[in-house]
């Protein structure tokens, strides 16, 4: 099972690096009222997709920290998909675009299987 969340780790950190370009395009700073504009905003994924990789070499070397990132990750990516549905919901124009969406909902499937997996890991 440690061999198929390295797989299901990797899909989901490019589904949330998508997101995360696409974030850059609709201006997410805006959305969610962060200081700084475009500099903020890149400076704040440095450490984020540092951490992100970081993550994945964990869960390759099977350590329990792994599971740790990997079930951060997985909620990471629920959160994106709440969030965002939210503000659609909300009338924000922001994400509706058919790639926008496929990715969102995308993120949301793989998360829940990842976090299924890591979970299922972390009580072995």
């Amino acid at each position: 099972m440690s061999d198929i969340l390295f797989w299901v780790y990797l899909v989901n950190a490019v589904l949330l690096i998508n997101h995360e370009i696409d974030s850059a395009y609709w201006k997410e700073w805006d959305l969610f009222r962060l200081p700084g504009g475009i500099t903020g905003f890149l400076l704040i994924h440095i450490p984020v997709l540092f951490f992100v990789l970081y993550g994945l070499v964990l869960v390759f070397q099977q350590s329990f920290t792994g599971l740790i990132f990997s079930l951060i990750l997985s909620l990471s990516g629920i959160f994106a998909f709440t969030a965002h549905m939210y503000f659609i919901r909300k009338g924000r124009d922001e994400f509706k675009t058919t790639i926008s969406l496929f990715i969102l909902i995308s993120t949301l499937i793989v998360s829940l299987v990842q976090a299924y997996l890591t979970i299922s890991l972390i009580l072995k």
